[in-house]
Formats: structure tokens, C-alpha cells, sequence
């Protein structure tokens, strides 16, 4: 460019040309020095505030939606009289409750007869179901719909602790109680109570649906929702996304949060079992070495439970602290908002709860110990068994790599009980289906926050990687602090008015994704 343009504030004279700085020309600069402090203090400051005060979505502002009307009631009797099944699923007796399976399969036919008239039924593994429900648009990716029939045993004497028996199915005080109510024959039920209702009002569904009903969910899902998945790929069929149980509404769960937040899972942690066994002299209790194999052992597990692998804000837990961040109160809001500064601070805080503990690291369950089985006798082994709820991102050889450095020094050998099962993948909130899922979450929850989570169990949607990459999981229930423990706990309970919300929810679900009418074929209108 013709001549010197520059500003006189950024001329630059060159190194050469410059005299030496002395202490008078510095005096200026040191003297500045606490007042530019204070300036770029209270730019960042300034911008910390900045990021915590753009607006969060609002889920109230949305349209109100007309919903489709239910006789819950009647709705809530079908589902108590499910509860009555004793579906147990147990690990080492595949067909222990086959009557039962076949008992309930019969129920759901003559309670649902339109479903059983309109929709292909199929039996799987043995004695789970498959339902399809053929689209006008065969071309189309088809929608599953999961739940599980089977359900966890009652603990021995815990009996007593149940306001209702659990297996009666009763409804009373605006509540069906009984074993499965809310895991999971709630949604099954619910599913075919929105299908039923969409084939009385002569519903097609422009795209296929299928709704997969595994049996043996509680022990790994490997005879029920494996087989369903292995026989859809054989079929070569093709999903738009996949809706499995997983995460809730919660109301009064997550501190800070003013209103209720609905936590959709976009991934679950894997899980791997290993046993610590270690090794001593045998002999008399009254002559012991000076390490003996339970104190060997006691010293690994320790060990393991004071190292945990480290916690680490990323990936999904990220994404939904973002996601909360803008609808939480202060000061929570200014850290969610800028967790490129307030990571690690978030991270101990989250480290002190096992709820959010598990959301941010691969968990460590020191969960069977033997050793001994004589009060004067020293015992040669020891064993423990350790179960890992691994975090995305961490792999079963990390999980090793991590214990058999940390119990090393206790001469503690260390042995893989199974391959384990990874992480899911992480299905991505830019989908159709992940779209349709919040937006009807809205239309019948109201003013909530919806949020990607992580969950932190096991479902039968990890059987779906060879299926489909889009695999979310939700459960339309409203959960409190006080429900927490119901779950696999006494007095498993599900509102009949909440039960109505989840019947609504899967068929506002399913006319946004397959209603085949102009503006609303679509997963994402």
C-alpha cells in the first residue's frame, strides 16, 4: 500500500533502531500494571456473565398441544391386571417362569385385540415379542419402540415392607402398586395402549414400527432383545432410531434446577466384572503370618476404592450440563456456563454425590468377598469381586491396565470374568428421531428442560450397535426424590394420572414420526 497507514498506537520501530529500555521508561508500564490487572479482570468477568446469561430455550412458550384424550382408569386396570404375571427373569433358569410369559402373552391378546388383528406378532428367543406394524412407505426407515416384559425377584424379607403385595396389581389412592408397575410393563403396557387407540381412529403409520418386548432384559437381554436385534439385521431392515427405556422426568432431583428436567440417554456405560484373588500360607489362627491372604486382599480393595479411574466433565455429561446450564439458578449457571474455566470445580462437586459420581467417571463396585470359612483356621485364598460401569471413552483394557497397577503392591492377581460389555456409542442429538423425542416429551410434559443424559445401567438397546447408531432411551415417568428407591426396591409404584401422560407421550411420539399426513411425516416437525 502507498505510504505508512499505520496508527501511531501500533507502529512497530524495528529491534535494531530501539535504545535499551531503562527504569524510567518502565516506570510507566509497572505503575499501569495493577489498573490493566483489574481491566482484563473485569473483561473476563464481563464475558463469564455474558455466556451465563444468553436464555435457555423455553419449553412453556411452545404452542399448547390438544392431546389425545385416555380413559386412564381403564387404562390403569389393563395395566394392574399385567402385574400380576410374575415374569421373573432368573439368570440360571432361562424357562423357570415360562408359564408366566405365556400366561401374560394371552392377556395382552385379549386386551389389546386390534393390535392382535392389525399387527404381525412374533415370538423370539423363546418368549419375547415382536410386533410390526407396516408402514404405507415401505422405503422408509422404520421406528422400534422397546420395553421388557420380565422383572427382579422381590428380595427375601422385604415382603412386609410393600403397602400392597407385589404381585397383586392393585390400584388404590390414585397409584397401580405392584413389582414392574414402573420397570417395565409400564411403557410395554403403554405402547400398546397408544397403538390400540391410533388403530381405533384408523391410523397408518407411513413408516414401519416395530415394538420389541425382550423377556430376560434383568439378566443381559442375550435370549430376548440379541435375538430380536439379530433377526431385524437379517430381514435387512433399516431404523430411523430406536426408543428404549432409560432416563426420566425428574421433579426436585437436579439442585438448581427450577423446574422439571427430562433427561433423554443418548449412551450407556458398559459394564465388566473382574475377581481379585489373593494368596497366603493356610494354617492355625493362633500362630498368623504377618500378611495373610484376607489382609491382602482387604488391602487391594482399599486400594481400588480410594483410586478410582479419574473423573472426567466430557462427552455426554458435558453436553447436558451445557444443555441445563441457562435454566439454572445462580451460581450454578455462571459454572455450567463456562466449564472451559470451572471444569474441575464442577467435577469435584459432581465427585461428591454417587448419583452424578457415576456420570462422570468408570464407577468401581467391590460387590462379593470370600475368604475363609473357620474361625480358627487362616484361609490360603481370598477372593473379591469388583464390578466397573465404564464411561465412554474408557475400554475394558483401561479397566485392567488401572486395577492391576493399583493392586500390584498386594501381590492381588487379577482375572477377567467375562469379555464385559464397552460403552454404547453416543447417538447424536442431531437426528429426526432424537428431535420428535423431545418435542412430544414438551407437548405432554409442559414446561420442562430436556436435556441428552447418560445412562448409567444396562438396557436391552445394547444390542442395537449392528441395528442402528441413532438409539435413545427415555421413560416418560415422573420421578421425585422420595420414588428413587422404589426402583428394583418395595412399593414400586406408577400414578395413574402419570400413566395417562406416557400413553399420550408415545402416541404424540408416533403420529410426529409416522402420521404419513402433509407437515407430519416427519420424525422432526
Amino acid at each position: 500500500m502507498p505510504g505508512d497507514v499505520t496508527p501511531q498506537f501500533l507502529h512497530i520501530t524495528p529491534m535494531a533502531d530501539r535504545p535499551p529500555l531503562t527504569d524510567h521508561d518502565l516506570g510507566p508500564l509497572l505503575r499501569a500494571a495493577p489498573a490493566i490487572w483489574a481491566l482484563l479482570l473485569a473483561m473476563l468477568i464481563g464475558a463469564l456473565f455474558a455466556v451465563a446469561g444468553k436464555p435457555g430455550a423455553r419449553a412453556g412458550e411452545r404452542p399448547a398441544t390438544t392431546l389425545p384424550a385416555v380413559d386412564a382408569q381403564a387404562a390403569a386396570a389393563r395395566l394392574a391386571g399385567a402385574l400380576r404375571f410374575q415374569t421373573l427373569s432368573l439368570q440360571d433358569r432361562p424357562d423357570a417362569s415360562a408359564a408366566a410369559f405365556l400366561e401374560l402373552h394371552a392377556y395382552l391378546q385379549r386386551s389389546f385385540p386390534l393390535v392382535h388383528a392389525q399387527l404381525e406378532r412374533e415370538r423370539v428367543g423363546g418368549y419375547s415379542l415382536l410386533y410390526t406394524w407396516r408402514g404405507t412407505d415401505q422405503r422408509a426407515p422404520a421406528v422400534l419402540l422397546m420395553a421388557h416384559q420380565d422383572v427382579v425377584p422381590v428380595s427375601p424379607g422385604t415382603e412386609a415392607r410393600w403397602t400392597h403385595p407385589p404381585f397383586a396389581g392393585t390400584l388404590a389412592d390414585g397409584f397401580v402398586w405392584g413389582r414392574g408397575a414402573w420397570d417395565d410393563k409400564g411403557r410395554l403396557l403403554a405402547q400398546l395402549e397408544a397403538v390400540e387407540a391410533l388403530l381405533r381412529e384408523g391410523f397408518r403409520p407411513s413408516r414401519t414400527i416395530h415394538l420389541a418386548f425382550g423377556h430376560d432384559e434383568e439378566v443381559g437381554g442375550t435370549r430376548g432383545a440379541k435375538s430380536i436385534a439379530a433377526l431385524l439385521r437379517s430381514r435387512g431392515v433399516t431404523l430411523s432410531y430406536a426408543l428404549d427405556e432409560g432416563l426420566v422426568v425428574t421433579e426436585g432431583i437436579i439442585a438448581g434446577a427450577p423446574k422439571p428436567v427430562a433427561l433423554i440417554g443418548v449412551a450407556e456405560k458398559g459394564n465388566v466384572t473382574l475377581r481379585l484373588r489373593a494368596s497366603a500360607a493356610a494354617g492355625h489362627s493362633s500362630m498368623p503370618p504377618r500378611r495373610s491372604a484376607i489382609g491382602n486382599l482387604s488391602r487391594a480393595v482399599a486400594a481400588l476404592e480410594a483410586k478410582p479411574m479419574p473423573a472426567r466433565l466430557r462427552g455426554v455429561a458435558h453436553e447436558m450440563f451445557t444443555a441445563l446450564a441457562p435454566h439454572m439458578g445462580w451460581p450454578r449457571r455462571l459454572m455450567l456456563s463456562n466449564l472451559w474455566l470451572f471444569a474441575p470445580l464442577v467435577e469435584r462437586s459432581l465427585e461428591q454425590s454417587p448419583a452424578t459420581n457415576a456420570v462422570v467417571r468408570t464407577t468401581t463396585a467391590v460387590t462379593i468377598v470370600r475368604g475363609g470359612d473357620k474361625e480358627n483356621t487362616l484361609p490360603g485364598t481370598a477372593e473379591a469381586i469388583v464390578n466397573f460401569r465404564l464411561l465412554p471413552g474408557d475400554r475394558v483394557r483401561d479397566v485392567l491396565d488401572h486395577v492391576r497397577r493399583v493392586v500390584a503392591a498386594d501381590g492381588v492377581e487379577v482375572e477377567l470374568l467375562s469379555p464385559g460389555q464397552p460403552p454404547s456409542a453416543i447417538s447424536t442429538l442431531d437426528s429426526d428421531g432424537y428431535r420428535a423425542i423431545a418435542r412430544s416429551v414438551q407437548d405432554v410434559f409442559g414446561d420442562v428442560v430436556v436435556a441428552p443424559g447418560l445412562v448409567v445401567g444396562g438396557t436391552d438397546s445394547k444390542h442395537l450397535g449392528e441395528l442402528t447408531d441413532k438409539v435413545y432411551r427415555f421413560s416418560p415417568v415422573r420421578v421425585r426424590p422420595e420414588d428413587t428407591s422404589r426402583i428394583h426396591g418395595s412399593d414400586e409404584r406408577l400414578s395413574v394420572a402419570n400413566y395417562a401422560e406416557m400413553i399420550q407421550f408415545y402416541q404424540r411420539l408416533l403420529h410426529r414420526t409416522a402420521s404419513g399426513r402433509p407437515g407430519h411425516g416427519s420424525a422432526g416437525d
